[in-house]
C-alpha cells in the first residue's frame, strides 16, 4: 500500500472516532467527570456506603470513557505525523510503523463503535448474571462453574468490579447455580447478548470410560432495577424461607442460619442469596435479584404485545446460542453470528470481546430487519 492510502484510512478512522465521540457525547462525559469528582471527595460519602460504591464505580467507569476516547484521538494524530514524516524522509521501515500502527487502531476504533449500538431501554444499567446448570449431569454442573469464571475473568480484565451473590453447589462437582451482579454502566447492554443455552461437547472428565459428552448450561442477563423502575412488591406476594448456607462437599459457610430464599407467589419465581455472612444483607440482595426478574418479564411482556406475540419467563434463557467443543477438535462457536476461535482455552479464560461485539452487532442488524418489517 501507498502512503496515500495509508493517509486515506487514517481519515476514515478520524471520521469514524468523530462520530463516535458525538454519539458518546464527550463533552457531557467530561461534565460528569467534574461532578463525580465533587461528589467522590465529599467529606461524609462513605456514611452511605451503597451511595459511595455507585460514586466511584460511575467515577471510574467515565474516566475510562474519557481515556479511552482521548488516547484514540492522541494515537490518530500521531500516526498522521508519523506519515508524514515517512513521506517526507521516504522511510519504509517508519511506514510499516504506520501501518502497523493503523492495524491496531482500526481494531480499537472498531470496538469502541460497539459501545455507540447500545441504545435500547435498559442497556446503560449495571448486569445481574444468573448462570444455571442444564441438561448433562455432573458435566453439566461443572460447565455452569467454568461459565462462572469466565465472566467474573471477563469482568476482571476490564477493571469491572463484581459481586456474587449465590452460589448453590452440585454434590459431586460444580454448580447448580449462581448469581452475580457486574457493577458497572453498561454491563446489561453489554452482557445481554450472553443470554441463552450455552452447549459444552468434551471427553468427560468424571466418565471412567474416558466418553464424550454433551452438556448444557444456560446464561440470564438482567438489568438491574432503579429508583424510577417501580417495582415494588407487597409482602404477603413473598414467601421468605432462611437456612444454613453451605458449600461444596457439604461444609458449611457459616453456622447461622443466614442465607434467604425468596418466593415470589404470584409468579412463582425464586431467587436465593447465600453468600453475605448477614441474613439482613443476604434478603437485601435477594431482593434487588426478584426485582430484576419482575423488570425483566414485565420488559418481556411489553415487548411481546408490542410484537402480537406470547411470551413466558421461561423463554428468557433463550435458544441454543454458542457451542464450546473440546473434542474431537477444539472450537467455540457462536450459532448466532457464526463468530468462532479455536482456542477455547483463551475463551473460558475471559477472552470473549470478539464474541460480544458480534453478538451486539447481530442484535443491532436483527433490531433494524424488524423495524423494516
Amino acid at each position: 500500500m501507498t502512503a496515500a492510502d495509508y493517509a486515506d484510512q487514517l481519515k476514515d478512522l478520524d471520521a469514524t472516532l468523530r462520530n463516535i465521540e458525538a454519539v458518546l457525547d464527550l463533552d457531557r462525559l467530561r461534565r460528569d467527570k467534574v461532578r463525580l469528582e465533587e461528589q467522590a471527595s465529599a467529606p461524609d460519602l462513605w456514611d452511605d456506603q451503597a451511595r459511595a460504591q455507585q460514586v466511584t464505580s460511575q467515577l471510574s467507569y467515565v474516566n475510562g470513557e474519557i481515556a479511552k476516547l482521548e488516547s484514540l484521538r492522541s494515537r490518530i494524530d500521531d500516526a498522521g505525523v508519523l506519515l508524514e514524516l515517512a513521506e517526507a524522509e521516504s522511510d519504509s521501515g517508519v511506514l510499516g510503523e504506520v501501518e502497523t500502527e493503523i492495524t491496531g487502531l482500526t481494531k480499537a476504533v472498531q470496538e469502541m463503535e460497539v459501545r455507540t449500538l447500545l441504545s435500547g431501554e435498559y442497556d446503560s444499567r449495571e448486569a445481574l448474571v444468573a448462570i444455571r446448570a442444564g441438561a448433562g449431569g455432573v458435566d453439566a454442573a461443572d460447565f455452569a462453574e467454568m461459565l462462572l469464571r469466565m465472566y467474573l475473568r471477563w469482568a476482571e480484565r476490564h477493571g469491572y468490579p463484581t459481586e456474587v451473590y449465590e452460589t448453590s453447589y452440585a454434590e459431586e462437582a460444580g454448580l447448580k447455580s449462581a448469581t452475580f451482579a457486574v457493577k458497572v454502566p453498561y454491563a446489561y447492554g453489554t452482557l445481554s447478548v450472553e443470554s441463552g443455552t450455552h452447549r459444552l461437547v468434551r471427553i468427560s472428565p468424571f466418565d471412567n470410560q474416558g466418553r464424550r459428552q454433551t452438556s448444557f448450561a444456560g446464561v440470564e442477563v438482567l438489568p438491574v432495577t432503579e429508583q424510577t423502575d417501580h417495582i415494588e412488591i407487597p409482602e404477603n406476594e413473598m414467601r421468605i424461607d432462611v437456612y444454613r448456607s453451605s458449600g461444596p462437599g457439604g461444609q458449611s459457610v457459616n453456622t447461622t442460619d443466614s442465607a434467604v430464599r425468596i418466593t415470589h407467589l404470584p409468579t412463582g419465581i425464586v431467587v436465593t442469596c447465600q453468600n453475605e455472612k448477614s441474613q439482613l444483607q443476604n434478603k437485601a440482595s435477594a431482593l434487588r435479584v426478584l426485582q430484576a426478574r419482575l423488570l425483566e418479564r414485565k420488559r418481556q411482556e411489553e415487548q411481546a404485545k408490542l410484537q402480537g406475540l406470547k411470551t413466558d419467563a421461561a423463554g428468557s434463557w433463550g435458544d441454543q446460542m454458542r457451542s464450546y467443543v473440546l473434542h474431537p477438535y477444539q472450537m467455540v462457536k457462536d450459532l448466532r453470528t457464526e463468530q468462532e476461535t479455536g482456542n477455547p482455552s483463551s475463551v473460558f479464560d475471559g477472552d470473549l470481546d470478539s464474541f460480544i461485539e458480534a453478538g451486539i452487532r447481530w442484535r443491532k442488524q436483527q433490531q433494524m430487519a424488524d423495524d423494516s418489517a
